[in-house]
């Protein structure tokens, strides 16, 4: 297996994991599968912030997709990203996930951010939290019935990773 950068030709793969998840799973609020072309949008998105949007493959076969997004809009969260994890139904428990999510770490840590915050849908969804657990996420808190999906509602478990020393110390100048 190999991580790699996603690229235009991933469109249609990174569509087909998604929409997966989409239409049956918790770990995204979207309820309608977003098409190929809608998916190399917001890959362009994420690149153009220069952050990581990275594909694994295993014998030209994309086994999921990971990035960094900006967490939110405004100036003062320049250094905060939020990472979202996708997997395969049939790649789940293979490492994928680990090997793409550690990759986007290293990329935001070189990239000077100093917290990494991960959104998980279902407070139920061990997978997702085991594997922000196991690379140094902390529980940041939960919020309870924050979307209702698939006839129930769906809380939202928020975790951080800590980089570069997180609030330790100001940022350096040319970060973010």
């Amino acid at each position: 297996m190999i991580v790699r950068a996603a690229t235009a030709a991933d469109a249609d793969a990174l569509a087909g994991i998604y929409g997966h998840h989409v239409l049956h799973g918790f770990g995204t609020f979207e309820e309608a599968p977003p098409s190929a072309e809608e998916m190399e949008r917001r890959r362009l998105a994420v690149i153009e912030r220069a952050l990581p949007y990275l594909v694994a493959e295993q014998a030209g076969r994309v086994l999921g997709f990971a990035y960094a997004s900006p967490f939110r809009p405004r100036a003062a969260y320049r250094y905060t990203a939020e990472d979202s994890v996708y997997v395969a139904p049939d790649a789940v428990g293979q490492g994928v996930g680990r090997a793409m999510l550690s990759q986007v770490i290293a990329v935001c840590e070189a990239k000077g951010l100093r917290q990494l915050v991960a959104v998980i849908g279902d407070s139920g969804n061990a997978a997702s939290i085991g594997l922000h657990r196991a690379l140094g996420f902390e529980p940041a808190g939960l919020g309870r019935g924050f979307g209702f999906k698939h006839g129930r509602w769906v809380d939202i478990v928020f975790m951080q990773k800590a980089l570069n020393g997180g609030d330790t110390r100001p940022p350096e100048a040319h970060a973010g």
